[in-house]
């Protein structure tokens, strides 16, 4: 039987979605959603962003802090934040659509390294969002884990996406926002190796110690 979500995850949804309502709602009512959509296409997209790259850093934070409760109220919550993520990224492209006012000018922008980019984390974002309910999860057994590793991918693209549509004049400004994924990777791959190493080293020394004469 499917657990109901509790009040905490209610009250969490709502937090993540009140920027989205509030701007939807600006944006239906505005006299002018086309200046308001050019205007709200930067805010939905680091939000976006920033959901997805703290979905990224919850496993690290748990190998780092293992015994931290909010660290494991992170894990907890890590699909919602994924799922709210794409929902904002979907958002900041509805916003773009609107501010491009036709669809033979969104056609016609596609060949563009920034455009495509950003369409291609998007397209990326798509499955790895809808894969994460309850029930698909333990459908796909082991095939979910190495699906939900593409969003390493979509935020390479994202960064991409940005960096070249500032003409590639402001590198730092997104790379300030991946930064703390990029240390916490960089250690837990040098934590990974580290084992490795230590267990290559282990199985020799044991293999060694049988192959001495008694």
């Amino acid at each position: 039987m499917q657990e109901e979500p509790s009040i905490a995850v209610w009250a969490l949804w709502a937090v993540l979605a009140a920027p989205a309502v509030l701007w939807i709602a600006d944006t239906a009512l505005t006299a002018d959603p086309v200046a308001l959509s050019a205007e709200l296409i930067h805010p939905s997209g680091v939000i976006a962003a920033r959901l997805v790259i703290l979905t990224l850093m919850v496993t690290p934070l748990l190998l780092l802090f293992p015994g931290a409760r909010w660290a494991f109220r992170l894990q907890r919550n890590r699909r919602y934040l994924g799922v709210a993520g794409f929902g904002y990224a979907t958002l900041h492209t509805g916003f773009c659509l609107i501010e491009t006012g036709s669809a033979a000018r969104v056609i016609a922008d596609l060949p563009r390294f920034d455009i495509w980019t950003g369409w291609l984390a998007l397209l990326i974002l798509l499955p790895l969002a809808v894969t994460s309910a309850d029930f698909l999860v333990r459908r796909m057994g082991r095939w979910w884990k190495p699906l939900q590793r593409w969003a390493y991918a979509a935020m390479v693209l994202t960064v991409l996406h940005v960096v070249s549509l500032n003409q590639w004049s402001k590198p730092w400004e997104p790379l300030v926002h991946v930064a703390p994924l990029a240390v916490l990777e960089a250690w837990r791959i040098r934590r990974h190796l580290r084992g490795r190493r230590k267990g290559i080293v282990g199985a020799v020394a044991t293999r060694s110690g049988r192959s001495m004469p008694g």
